[in-house]
């Protein structure tokens, strides 16, 4: 008797909301779960070339801590102008734009390609603890620092 080879098919994939209170977690630690749940590596249907992901929001994003000399880090970026390099150091991002912040961190932890695009949509971030999505009716995530 020959076994088959499960391959998953789009209409397989059923999407669930998941709610992550950033609160004192470590961005990074915060970001590589968040992107384990976007990518869907947490299910038995997972595929690399697929988006079997969840939908995550995270809340209290400007709570989310730094360890180290994190804070004075520069993020360097090019406006494709001439002379357009600019920095900004993660801790004055994370002060001003706590979304941004969390945002930056787990697209590079997803695929960089038109996939990883696509994951990065299912991500809604918001520096305080209210979100609009009540209506899908969210389960907690409990993320293990």
């Amino acid at each position: 008797m020959t076994m088959k080879t499960y391959s998953t098919k789009p209409s397989d994939i059923k999407r669930e909301w998941f709610v992550v209170d950033a609160t004192d977690k470590p961005l990074g630690r915060l970001a590589a779960e968040v992107a384990k749940i976007l990518r869907g590596k947490h299910k038995p249907i997972f595929a690399p070339h697929l988006d079997t992901g969840d939908f995550v929001i995270v809340v209290n994003a400007s709570k989310v801590k730094l360890t180290g000399h994190k804070n004075e880090e520069l993020i360097y970026w090019h406006t494709m102008w001439p002379g357009g390099l600019r920095s900004v150091s993660r801790g004055k991002l994370i002060a001003e734009k706590p979304e941004r912040a969390i945002r930056r961190a787990v697209k590079g932890m997803l695929p960089h390609n038109k996939l990883g695009a696509a994951m990065i949509r299912k991500l809604k971030v918001y520096a305080g603890a209210e979100h609009p999505h009540e209506a899908q009716q969210p389960k907690p995530l409990e993320i293990k620092v």
